[in-house]
């Protein structure tokens, strides 16, 4: 009678157990917005996944490593027969195609103070609390193209391509792996859309459309501009005309003169 009771809790554990099985996750999409994108795809740090597993005398931080669905590898290992971490890069493993490649390093987010939905509204809190919550893969465009770059390359991921994560414990002053997350489900970066395909707002418009809507514009405009310059006309005061002077003869002002002094001998 034990043996089916045995077995049962047994199974029971077993599925718990499977149950906790952590794998790398998308982005919360209140978080992460247009997630993924073409170049990029944004990820859950793995929050309280390795606190159980760290002591406080170690010190440790979390690698994260990308590998195209296509490699062909369904359970490729991530580190070496001394549990040394692989330091393959993007261009060793031409982008994730034939192998993972480790795209970032950063501290083991902490397990206590996870960070809160509600500050993302805030813009002053906003930017520290994606940067605590998410990791975005496929970030910076540069790196590829800098010679004095040091630091571990993650450059933008390839468009309409399905990539694989996993995310690595490890101690940071002895360089070993400590435990590590399961490979994540496929998670595939957009595809461009097609010229033609784009929809434009309020509809999709034609070539025929376009060229009617620009003459129009055209139009609009000159008969904008006619009718402020006549409303500049109507309101700007005429100019007065200037009175005309007035000049007298002087053959007239002569004989008036002379016909005086005639006048006067006579009295």
């Amino acid at each position: 009678m034990r043996g089916p009771w045995i077995r049962l809790i047994f199974c029971c554990l077993w599925h718990l157990c499977a149950a906790q099985i952590q794998r790398p996750q998308i982005a919360n999409p209140r978080f992460a917005m247009n997630n993924p994108t073409l170049t990029t795809v944004a990820l859950e740090k793995p929050f309280c996944v390795f606190d159980g597993l760290m002591s406080k005398e170690a010190s440790y931080e979390v690698f994260l490593y990308v590998m195209a669905e296509s490699a062909g590898t369904s359970r490729p290992s991530v580190a070496d027969n001394s549990s040394k971490p692989l330091n393959a890069t993007f261009q060793e493993t031409g982008g994730g195609q034939s192998g993972p490649y480790k795209a970032a390093v950063f501290n083991v987010p902490n397990c206590a103070s996870p960070p809160k939905l509600s500050d993302v509204a805030d813009a002053t809190k906003a930017p520290a609390v994606l940067t605590q919550y998410l990791i975005r893969v496929g970030d910076n465009a540069a790196c590829l193209y800098d010679p004095n770059f040091l630091d571990v390359c993650n450059p933008p991921l390839s468009q309409d391509t399905a990539y694989r994560f996993k995310y690595l414990l490890v101690d940071r002053t002895a360089g070993v792996m400590k435990d590590q997350t399961q490979w994540s489900h496929p998670i595939k970066t957009k595809r461009p859309k097609q010229s033609s395909a784009i929809d434009t707002w309020p509809g999709r418009r034609t070539g025929g459309m376009i060229v009617i809507t620009s003459i129009l514009s055209v139009l609009m405009s000159i008969l904008v501009a006619g009718f402020l310059a006549a409303t500049l006309l109507a309101v700007t005061p005429s100019e007065e005309i200037p009175t005309e002077t007035r000049y007298e003869s002087r053959t007239v002002q002569q004989t008036v003169a002379r016909v005086q002094e005639t006048s006067e001998l006579e009295h």
